[in-house]
C-alpha cells in the first residue's frame, strides 16, 4: 500500500469506528459539534499498524528524533505503534508515556520510559486529538523537566478549535494527519 492509500484507509476507519457528528462537552469544557474517539480505531490491529506507519513517516518533517512520546491515554498506543514501526524499519525510537498527573506512589514519575532518554534527547510528542492544546503543552513541560527537548507535535486529528494556535504560540510545530475538514467537510 502506498502512503496515500494507507492515509485513506486510516481515514475510512476513523470515520467508521471513531467519528460521530453530535453535540458533546469535551474534556476542556468546550462544546463541540462532533466527537471523535480515536482509540476505537487505533486499538484495532489494522488501525495500530496504519497509525504507526503514517506517524513514523510524519517524523521526517522534524529532523533527527531520538524518541516519541504519547500523552496518557490516547497518545500512548500511538507512541507504541510508532516505536514498533521504527524498529521494523531499522531506526529504533523508544516510546515514552506522559502521565497527566504525577503518581503518588512508587517512582512518582510523570514520564515513563525516561531511562531511554539521553540528556537533551530530541523527542516528538504524539497526540490523538488536538482541541485547545493545553494537555499537549503540559506534556511538553513534563518532557522538558525529564531532560528532553521537544521538537514538535504530530497529531492524528486537529479539531481546529484553537489548539494549533496555542501550540504554535508555545514555539512548537504541529503536524496533523487529519483535521476537522476530513470529517465535517
Amino acid at each position: 500500500m502506498t502512503a496515500d492509500e494507507r492515509r485513506q484507509r486510516l481515514l475510512s476507519l476513523l470515520r467508521e469506528r471513531s467519528f460521530e457528528q453530535k453535540r458533546v462537552i469535551l474534556a476542556s469544557g468546550k462544546e463541540s459539534d462532533f466527537f471523535i474517539d480515536c482509540k476505537q480505531t487505533v486499538l484495532t490491529a489494522e488501525g495500530h499498524a496504519l497509525v504507526g506507519e503514517l506517524m513514523f513517516e510524519a517524523l521526517d518533517a522534524f529532523g533527527p528524533v531520538a524518541a516519541v512520546a504519547g500523552v496518557a491515554l490516547g497518545g500512548c498506543p500511538l507512541a507504541s505503534a510508532v516505536s514498533l514501526i521504527s524498529h521494523q524499519r531499522g531506526r529504533d525510537l523508544p516510546a515514552l508515556y506522559v502521565r497527566k498527573e504525577q503518581k503518588d506512589h512508587g517512582s512518582a514519575k510523570l514520564v515513563e520510559g525516561d531511562r531511554a532518554l539521553a540528556p537533551g534527547a530530541r523527542v516528538v510528542l504524539l497526540e490523538d486529538v488536538i482541541t485547545t492544546g493545553g494537555s499537549s503543552l503540559a506534556a511538553v513541560r513534563a518532557l522538558t523537566e525529564a531532560g528532553a527537548t521537544v521538537g514538535g507535535i504530530v497529531a492524528l486529528v486537529d479539531r481546529r478549535e484553537g489548539g494549533r494556535e496555542t501550540i504554535e504560540a508555545g514555539g512548537l510545530v504541529l503536524r496533523a494527519l487529519f483535521t476537522r475538514n476530513d470529517f465535517m467537510g
